[in-house]
This record gives structure tokens, C-alpha cells and sequence, in this order.
């Protein structure tokens, strides 16, 4: 079988052919296949590259021959810190001079070096100062540390390649997945080979994924008043997937004494680590917009699975809960695939609801989900068409666009759709 190859090989390896221009930066949450699709795209392109992993183990001078002694002499473990950043890139410098089609330094998990966004500010200044022909492309699965490294003191100097959560297409095209299981198991390629096995699929989840994106990603990463906060209300969201709840309700339910602006917080940086998101409700008034009840909706349906406790064959059997999968699947799949200028929303008023909402400059379109757990009148849907005007209004599922087909394009696709 052929290797699995996502989109953001092309978008990689079409960077590299052009002059280094900008840094190349690729992030997003564990698991999405970052580092894969950039070997992916170093292979592409060749020999002329030089590949360093930050979190790697550190090899001792007896294991030193992965390194080639022409870079440096290893002395016992390496401390991958500034100045060990520093002498790399000079290294590759002197590569990238050499070699008549330049050279590429890679820095997987960049985000673990102290203060490494003004280390690189400097250094890829000297770069375009001097013409030196080196591309840089840096890696990292903390989005909230990368973001903040690259906005704060690399503004106007990379290019992002964001990295999404696997879509229906991709988990169907590379582990054979049916729509059902997508529904269940999600888009984590580094899980689909153990679904067969639904025990050690929901402890990897938890183990490998769940605990390490939060642990490692966001309390190591961002300062966090309450940990135990946090983690509970990943859990609490996880479960109440595709559900309308207030903060107070959130903060009774979660048996704390925070508050709702600290609760808003900690669902954007458990929105940003690629776990949980709070959409907003849409409506004309823009301040009330923010001020809102979210929307609790996981951004991979493994993480509510996990959190149910339901087996697949339960899930399936529970008409309820999997109409809530189904919605949650769709939610994430809007959220990963939306484009920067588009926002993903629901609307409700008294009796009348939509489930999502997209919005994109003035436009926006309507979107219902009909998995045989709802009525299938749209009474919600007609009262918004006529309140809003949409540009489209969409009904997914029953009488309408097959589920499937829904999954295989992205959100922005129904802006433009007949």
C-alpha cells in the first residue's frame, strides 16, 4: 500500500522550491501528522536538509554517529537550548552556501527552546541581510506557544501551514474507515490501528493524546490558575458535545468557585490546543455575540467517544446519543476546515434554533443536521431563512445533503455551492 500522503506535503515541498522568502511554520494540535507530512516533503525534495527533532533524546558521545562529526562533537548529552540553536543554524548556513540548491533546516518542536521566536528573529535577519539561500521551516504541537512565538516577535516573517484534525475523506482513503466509525472513532491516524480493539483505542486517547495535549501544551505553556479547572471542564465539554449551556450552568455542574471569564479563558486555550470549543451564538448585535452561551462542540469526535464511555456498537444503538455524535462530528468538521476570514456559530431564539452558522464578511449560511433523532420539520431553519436572508441554507442528513458528501467538502464550500 502506498504511503498516505495529506495536502500539506504539496503546500510544503511548493515552499521549499521557492527562494526562502518567509520562515515556513507548520503547527497544530498532537497527532495531526506535522512531522510526518514534512519528512514527507523532505524526502521530496532531496538530501540538502538537515532534520532536528527538540524533545529528542539526548545521545551520548558513544551514540554520536547520527551526527555527522563535521557539524560538531558530541560530549555527553546534548542541551538543546540557544546556543545549541545558534550552532546548528550557523552549520546550516554553511551548508546552504555550498550547496548550489540551498539547504533546509528543520526545527521540530521549536516551542521548547527558551525564548527561541527573538532567537530566530535574529538570526533569520542576518539571513535576508546577507542573501544566504537556507529555508527554515519550524515545527511545533503547542498552537498556543507557536502562535504567540511567531505573532509577537516573527510578525511578517513566516508563513503558516496550519495542520487540522484528519477529515472523512482521509481517515476512509488511508485506514479503510466507514462513516460510521469516523463518527465514532474520529480523525487520529495514530489510533485507527488499534479500533478494534475499543479498550486500548480509549486508553491511548486518554494516555496519549488527551493527557499530554493538556498537560504538556497548555499548563506547561500557558500560565493556568486553576489546573484542575481546566481539566474538568474538558471533560464536562467532552461529554456535553453539540450541547447549549450556559458558564453558570458549566460552574455549578463543575463544582468550583471561578468565574465565567476565567471559564471563557480556559475553553479558548482548550479551543487553541485543538481539543474543545465554545461556538458562539450569531446574532446582529456584535457585543452580545461574545458575551453569548457557547456552544460546547469537540474538535474530534474521538474525545467525546472516549468520554462516554459508550462502546461503538452502544453509541449506535442510542439514538440520542448518536444524534449528538453525528451533530458534534459535523461541528468539528466545520470548525477544521473553515478558512481564518470564516466563523462558526449557532443561532437560537425561544423556541427556534440552527445548528451551526456560518458567517464569512456578510455573508452567511444556515446549517441543519438531521440524523433521525429530531423531528425532521426545519422549523428552525425556515425562521432563520426568513430573519436572515442567508446565502444558503442547508439541511444534512435526512431529505437533504448525504452526510458523507457533507464531510468531503470544506466549510467555505457552501458559500459558494448552487
Amino acid at each position: 500500500m502506498a504511503e498516505f500522503r495529506r495536502s500539506h506535503v504539496d503546500a510544503i515541498v511548493q515552499r521549499l522550491s521557492e527562494p526562502p522568502q518567509r520562515l515556513i511554520a507548520v503547527f497544530g494540535p498532537r497527532q495531526t501528522g506535522k512531522t510526518t507530512a514534512t519528512r514527507q516533503g523532505l524526502q521530496q525534495i532531496g538530501p540538502r536538509h538537515r532534520y532536528e527533532a527538540i524533545d529528542a533524546p539526548e545521545p551520548r558521545a558513544d551514540h554520536a554517529s547520527a551526527t555527522s562529526e563535521a557539524d560538531y562533537a558530541v560530549f555527553g548529552p546534548i542541551r538543546r537550548d540557544a546556543r545549541w540553536l545558534q550552532e546548528v543554524w550557523e552549520q546550516s548556513r554553511h551548508h546552504a552556501w555550498t550547496s548550489p540548491q540551498g539547504f533546509v533546516l528543520v526545527l521540530d518542536e521549536i516551542q521548547k527552546i527558551e525564548q527561541w521566536s527573538e532567537i530566530v528573529k535574529g538570526l533569520w535577519d542576518a539571513d535576508r541581510a546577507s542573501g544566504c539561500p537556507l529555508h527554515v521551516v519550524v515545527l511545533g504541537s503547542a498552537p498556543l506557544l507557536m502562535q504567540a512565538g511567531l505573532s509577537e516577535s516573527l510578525a511578517g516573517r513566516f508563513e503558516p501551514i496550519h495542520v487540522r484534525h484528519w477529515s472523512y475523506p482521509e481517515m476512509a482513503d488511508a485506514f479503510g474507515y466507514s462513516l460510521d466509525e469516523y463518527v465514532y472513532f474520529g480523525g487520529y491516524p495514530g489510533a485507527a490501528a488499534l479500533s478494534h480493539d475499543q479498550e486500548r483505542w480509549r486508553a491511548y486517547i486518554r494516555g496519549a493524546l488527551v493527557e499530554p495535549n493538556i498537560e504538556r501544551d497548555v499548563l506547561a505553556m500557558t500560565r493556568v490558575d486553576k489546573p484542575a479547572l481546566l481539566k474538568r471542564l474538558f471533560e464536562f465539554g467532552a461529554l456535553y458535545s453539540g450541547q447549549i449551556l450556559s458558564f453558570n450552568k458549566m460552574l455549578g455542574s463543575l463544582q468550583d468557585a471561578g468565574n465565567t471569564t476565567t471559564l471563557t479563558r480556559y475553553l479558548e486555550l482548550l479551543s487553541q490546543a485543538g481539543l474543545l470549543t465554545g461556538l458562539s451564538k450569531h446574532t446582529e448585535r456584535r457585543v452580545s455575540a461574545k458575551a453569548s452561551i457557547p456552544k460546547l462542540n469537540v474538535l474530534n469526535t474521538a474525545l467525546m467517544s472516549t468520554a462516554s464511555g459508550y462502546s461503538f456498537e452502544e453509541a449506535r444503538a442510542d439514538r440520542t446519543h448518536w444524534g449528538r455524535l453525528v451533530e458534534s462530528a459535523v461541528g468539528a468538521h466545520l470548525v477544521n476546515t473553515a478558512s481564518p476570514a470564516t466563523a462558526v456559530k449557532y443561532w437560537r431564539d425561544r423556541n427556534y434554533e440552527v445548528d451551526f452558522v456560518l458567517q464569512r464578511g456578510p455573508q452567511i449560511v444556515g446549517i441543519e443536521v438531521k440524523s433521525g433523532h429530531t423531528p425532521t420539520a426545519n422549523r428552525g431553519l425556515l425562521e432563520f431563512e426568513r430573519r436572515f436572508q442567508p446565502r444558503a441554507a442547508v439541511v444534512v442528513g435526512d431529505s437533504g445533503v448525504p452526510l458523507h458528501e457533507f464531510l468531503t467538502e470544506p466549510a467555505d464550500y457552501w458559500f459558494e455551492a448552487p
